[in-house]
């Protein structure tokens, strides 16, 4: 009996030791830790965040390609036309020259065509105010469509964080909820929850911070470009200005 007693007390003064204390611990604690592991074992509503902030960060990366390479080409185009407006042209010459072209300078040459075409080479007060209105439209309708999709990139910027900290709120509140069901406040019990909550922090800043940083370089982009196309309607007007007679605007449809 006395030998009974000895075993006893030393389980329980094992038990009681540090080292096992440590090793229940980490027998609390899963095996993965990694941002994989993390994501797996995280609750339903943690994955869907860290999915939706996913695919945005991964829309904002699409974006900002797609754009990149539009805007380059558009800028290139129009640098070329802007080109041949300033050398010693008429307004014929580059409406041939653009003729049956989509970019945007090239729909400001034929717009201010047409509108000679249709005033019969008379040139006046009255056909440069109506140039300049059909331009201004030109214009304005090519800088929406270069900015088309840009506003997603501020709307991921501004909401992601957002969205990240909604992950962290449900997170640790499940954390908490797991130490009522324990009965325990051991850190092992809350570890992972909170781990996992700030995890979604962390794909919250990883999808904001690229969308803004793209954002503003694409808006910087977008209004060199739009600078462009204002140089490029100044030029069509100084042509129209400089035609004085009614020959001069012999257009390309005409001739044809």
């Amino acid at each position: 009996m006395r030998h009974a007693m000895l075993r006893w007390t030393a389980g329980i003064a094992a038990a009681l030791s540090p080292g096992a204390v440590l090793a229940a611990d980490n027998a609390l604690l899963p095996r993965n830790l990694s941002p994989w592991g993390m994501f797996v074992g995280a609750d339903i509503v943690v994955k869907a965040v860290m999915v939706g902030l996913a695919f945005a960060s991964l829309v904002t990366w699409t974006v900002w390609l797609a754009k990149t390479i539009e805007l380059r080409r558009q800028a290139s185009l129009a640098r070329r036309r802007l080109g041949l407006l300033e050398s010693n042209t008429t307004l014929g010459e580059v409406e041939h020259a653009s003729h049956g072209a989509a970019d945007a300078v090239a729909q400001i040459i034929q717009s201010a065509a047409r509108e000679t075409s249709l005033s019969r080479g008379i040139v006046d007060d009255g056909l440069k105010e109506r140039i300049a209105l059909r331009l201004e439209r030109v214009e304005a309708a090519m800088s929406q469509q270069i900015a088309r999709g840009t506003g997603v990139l501020a709307t991921i910027g501004a909401t992601a964080p957002f969205v990240g900290l909604f992950g962290t709120v449900w997170g640790i509140m499940n954390s908490f909820v797991g130490i009522s069901e324990a009965h325990t406040t051991n850190l092992a019990v809350v570890a992972p929850g909170i781990a996992e909550a700030l995890l979604a922090t962390a794909l919250g800043l990883v999808a904001a911070i690229p969308a803004v940083v793209i954002y503003n370089h694409l808006v910087r982009a977008i209004a060199v470009y739009r600078a462009l196309l204002t140089d490029a309607s100044a030029h069509v007007l100084l042509l129209v200005s400089r035609q004085r007679d009614a020959g001069a605007f012999a257009l390309s449809r005409a001739a044809e």
